[in-house]
């Protein structure tokens, strides 16, 4: 059988196969670890820099592993992209008979039975969500996957009424059980060599192991996980508890439903049911107006307000348990109402060791946290228990060089390391540009010179431009004065989906987008539709910022550095993804703006230059102007 990294040179398998392949010596070196990781056993950490091919790197040995692997991505975008594009390409050019299966959660996928539910009973609340929800249906009749990904964007509307949750699915009790989407989906994955999924999926499964009601995934021999860095921060939400408005009016809803179809004489559950959305929307009126994330720290009016809650959800209980035999439905709706006043039991008290108590609020409703502040004894625990092969792999893994920060949230003390360089040349296709003389991010006015010494960074561009903010209060100032000063398409995240808002880019050529968190990574736009990349402030943390407060006073009690062992590193990394949106190819050219003058005159600034790619350095307008005109003859 051909070797993996035999198949990646450019006389390879895949090099013949895939148009436009670039034998990298990276990508295969990183293959050859791969493929050793996948036979001997133990743990691979490989931070590949952008343009590796790491891709490639690992879906080919997994292609060709004799085992089954899982492979987990960041996002369901590069879960899509896997699955549908860069799993079959390699597949095809090794021709290999390994079976691929693709498996999102269970909200990713149309519900039948929810649709049914929804038509039946033809109650909505305009005219345009009835439309979608018969479209919906024709849909559902057409589609072989259910994949809400796949869907046409006119019923997207109604996409809350037509999927469900692990809470609300009923399982095998449902009726529509034989059809459903995701059951198909998981029995595949079962099936399969190859399993791709995403890093919600992933914890999903293992907080259902640790509840004993079985497994989501189908038991693998390796583990591949892209994007790794993303991996314990999403951990923190599901080793810990929460409480949401959302969920409590899921449940209210569901109950209403339940009380239609299988009760109807129970002249107890509507009160009790009424109940509950009123202490719901007490409890949302008691944590204050407008948009807030704290720690919690009780007080007479929230405590009154979480116990009538409380108890509320325990007349609910009461209520349901002897009807819970009469279907599914109900039985459901009981065993959701146990749970809900379970975890809300939680805040009761006062937090467990090393826990977080937080609440943030939005609109009408508002979420109850109990976060861990550290989750890496509890990732490698898991990690030893689920399979003897791990490979951990992203673009953005070390801080200054190091590891160190990494292995630390992961609780990995002795893994493999692999550091691979990016193939492109940084020194002729970027420049580092930090504009002399602007006031300090804390200083009055900083905002508005941002914006006075990006607007020429922006017009001599030939392409377009990524704005990116640490906070949406400077990204809605932007957005309102760029409005006024730009002769070019302005696009401003919410004002329509990450896709369509990255397809109007890409189309226009020359665009201004203006994004905050969700743009600084995973998104890629090659060419010279996007030539700048604008970054406001290096992406510490607000001090605000509950989780991230907490966790620098728990490394201070531990005879830590709370900004040299949480606070730098993770603005490091979130650095190093923002910066990685410009150069996405050999042939890309572009400036990276970096407007906090900090970078040049702190000393840790000096972590967050050593990180980045080496790029030159650039001070004046003059500068980008060359860069432009011509290969800049600056040196970093």
């Amino acid at each position: 059988m051909v070797s993996a990294e035999a198949a990646l040179a450019a006389a390879g398998a895949v090099g013949r196969s895939v148009a436009g392949f670039v034998e990298r010596s990276g990508q295969r070196h990183l293959t050859a670890e791969v493929a050793r990781t996948l036979e001997e056993g133990g743990v691979l950490v490989a931070e590949a820099g952008t343009g590796t091919g790491k891709t490639f790197s690992y879906a080919v040995p997994a292609l060709l592993f004799p085992g089954r692997v899982v492979l987990s991505t960041g996002t369901r975008t590069l879960q899509d992209q896997l699955f549908h594009r860069d799993l079959p390409r390699c597949r095809d050019a090794l021709g290999c008979p390994a079976a691929i299966a693709l498996l999102k959660g269970r909200s990713n996928y149309l519900c039948r039975y929810r649709l049914g539910a929804a038509l039946d009973e033809g109650l909505f609340p305009t005219l345009e969500t009835g439309a979608a929800m018969q479209r919906a249906a024709e849909w559902a009749a057409a589609t072989d996957s259910g994949d809400m990904a796949e869907a046409p964007p006119d019923i997207i509307e109604a996409a809350g009424r037509i999927t469900t949750t692990p809470d609300a699915c009923l399982g095998q009790a449902c009726p529509s059980f034989d059809e459903c989407f995701f059951f198909a989906a998981r029995r595949r994955a079962y099936e399969a060599d190859v399993v791709v999924v995403n890093h919600h999926l992933l914890l999903s499964d293992w907080a259902v192991k640790d509840s004993g009601y079985g497994a989501v995934l189908p038991p693998a021999d390796a583990f591949v996980l892209d994007e790794a860095h993303q991996l314990p921060e999403a951990a923190r939400g599901f080793f810990g508890l929460d409480v949401s408005a959302r969920g409590l009016r899921e449940l209210v809803r569901d109950c209403r439903t339940a009380d239609r179809r299988e009760a109807g004489d129970a002249p107890d559950l509507p009160p009790a049911v009424e109940g509950v959305e009123g202490a719901v929307d007490e409890a949302r009126s008691a944590l204050g107006g407008g948009e807030r994330r704290a720690a919690w720290t009780g007080g007479a009016e929230t405590e009154g307000a979480l116990r009538q809650l409380a108890a509320a959800l325990q007349e609910l209980e009461r209520v349901l348990e002897p009807m819970a035999a009469r279907g599914a439905e109900l039985e459901r709706c009981h065993r959701r109402a146990v749970a809900c006043r379970r975890d809300l039991d939680a805040f009761a008290g006062p937090p467990a060791a090393d826990t977080l108590h937080w609440f943030e609020t939005r609109g009408g409703g508002f979420t109850l946290h109990a976060t861990p502040l550290a989750v890496g004894e509890e990732l490698s625990r898991r990690m030893a228990r689920e399979a003897e092969s791990w490979i951990l792999t992203s673009a953005t893994l070390t801080v200054d060089g190091s590891f160190d920060p990494f292995l630390r949230r992961f609780g990995l003390e002795e893994p493999r390391t692999l550091t691979l360089e990016s193939p492109f040349e940084y020194r002729e296709q970027a420049l580092l540009y930090v504009p002399e003389g602007l006031p300090q991010p804390n200083a009055p006015g900083y905002d508005a010179a941002v914006l006075e010494a990006a607007l020429p960074v922006v017009e001599a561009a030939p392409g377009g431009a990524f704005f990116l903010f640490t906070s949406y209060r400077a990204l809605n100032g932007a957005a309102e004065r760029l409005g006024r000063l730009l002769d070019r398409p302005l696009l401003v995240q919410g004002q329509a989906g990450q896709k369509q808002l990255l397809d109007r880019f890409v189309e226009a050529g020359d665009a201004v987008l203006l994004g905050t968190a969700s743009f600084w990574e995973g998104v890629d736009v090659r060419g010279p539709a996007l030539s700048t990349v604008i970054i406001d402030r290096l992406p510490f943390a607000s001090p605000g910022e509950p989780v991230t407060a907490a966790r620098m006073e728990a490394a201070e009690r531990a005879g830590c550095s709370p900004f040299r062992d949480v606070s730098l590193p993770d603005a490091v990394l979130a650095l190093k993804q923002g910066a990685g949106r410009l150069i996405r190819d050999e042939y890309d050219r572009g400036v990276l703006m970096i407007a906090d003058p900090r970078l040049l005159g702190r000393g840790y600034g000096k972590a967050f230059r050593r990180s980045l790619p080496p790029m030159p350095l650039g001070r004046s307008l003059d500068d980008v102007a060359g860069f432009w005109g011509a290969p800049p003859s600056l040196h970093r």
